[in-house]
């Protein structure tokens, strides 16, 4: 399985990003699909994820702003950063994982940089 992020960089404040994240060697429609973060000095956090019925789910600190859709047909699982702010500056991460399965797939982050 490999899970490649892609789209970040240097964006002012209230701007807007578009992340894509293309799975391989795996059954991408039967896995959710998930994008988390990691600020410099801090720990990984779940931002979201797409399920393998559809069903988007988002952490309050994105809800509003930011928005998950996948293309089965493609593999490919996308985060739209809308409103961005100087605290959203991270590395982003997806993964992938089966329902009712505890191994996840990471893929190598994708910086995205807000500046004030």
């Amino acid at each position: 399985v490999q899970l490649q992020a892609s789209g970040g960089g240097l964006v002012q404040a209230g701007g807007s990003l578009r992340l894509s994240c293309a799975a391989s060697g795996m059954h991408f429609s039967i896995h959710t699909m998930g994008w988390y973060r990691q600020a410099p000095g801090k720990e990984r956090g779940w931002l979201g994820e797409s399920t393998d019925g559809g069903e988007n789910a988002y952490a309050d600190s994105v809800k509003g702003r930011f928005t998950i859709s996948r293309d089965n047909a493609r593999n490919t699982v996308y985060l739209q950063m809308d409103s961005l702010k100087p605290e959203d500056t991270a590395v982003y991460y997806c993964a992938a994982h089966r329902r009712g399965h505890s191994e996840y797939f990471w893929g190598r982050g994708t910086l995205v940089t807000v500046s004030s």
